[in-house]
């Protein structure tokens, strides 16, 4: 398997060309561009991509669409069912169950909600090779945000993670919606949200502000940005993720 990446520089967002081999078959993962040096990595691999897969339908995974299409024409471009009519330009639908054998690669959807509603993971398999696009439901150190437009829950977020992400093979490569690879493995061991969940780590007990409300802040972890992202608990019990910006800690 051969995973070719562009990163935009404003987005930290990653789009992806995944092929199983020089002069074989490729899809793309994900359109936050920029999308010129996947032309130019399709051209030296002598690849043409039959599918465009989105993970969700937030502005910066899908804002180059447009741009490979008119570059790769009449191409299908697939999201969740639960997203397809959040995005124009999306042609049909891919959900948990499906199967796509483009080539030698085996992709198969796995529905990681939590961040948005319809957000899919995409697992890659290549002889015995497997890598897992997983938008902005788990970076390196990280995990995504609940307060996106269009999300779900705190829950959700982490039975996503916990019952589907870190149930795959540890060593499965993680390529995330934004920011740096990793691995299962990695993750299982490094990430500060799944150490405590996995009970390694205490929570945390400082008294907060977070998105102007009062809250207990359980975990200020490292975001992909060089920020921080915050776990913290409200006063009825129920958790969230939110941006580490939006949280202050009193006394």
């Amino acid at each position: 398997m051969i995973i070719e990446h562009s990163r935009n520089a404003q987005y930290l967002s990653n789009t992806y060309l995944v092929c199983d081999h020089a002069g074989g078959s490729a899809v793309v993962i994900d359109a936050g561009g920029p999308v010129e040096p996947l032309f130019v990595a399709a051209d030296r691999l002598s690849v043409k991509p039959s599918m465009v897969l989105l993970t969700h339908h937030h502005f910066d995974h899908v804002s180059e669409v447009g741009e490979l299409l008119r570059h790769w024409p009449e191409m299908p471009v697939l999201i969740s069912p639960l997203e397809r009519d959040l995005v124009s330009a999306a042609t049909d639908t891919i959900d948990t169950g499906d199967r796509l054998t483009p080539g030698e690669l085996v992709i198969r959807p796995l529905h990681t909600p939590g961040h948005t509603l319809g957000m899919l993971s995409f697992l890659v398999e290549h002889h015995g090779a497997a890598a897992v696009f997983t938008g902005d439901t788990l970076f390196r150190d990280s995990v995504g945000g609940v307060r996106a437009p269009g999300h779900t829950t705190y829950q959700a977020l982490k039975d996503s993670i916990m019952g589907t992400l870190m149930e795959l093979d540890p060593a499965t490569e993680i390529h995330p919606g934004h920011s740096e690879p990793t691995t299962v493995a990695q993750e299982w061991e490094h990430n500060p949200f799944i150490r405590i969940w996995r009970g390694l780590d205490r929570e945390g007990s400082q008294s907060c502000v977070a998105l102007g409300d009062a809250a207990t802040l359980i975990l200020l972890g490292p975001d992909y940005d060089g920020g921080h992202k915050a776990w913290v608990r409200w006063p009825d019990g129920s958790d969230d993720i939110v941006p580490g910006s939006r949280v202050e800690a009193t006394a």
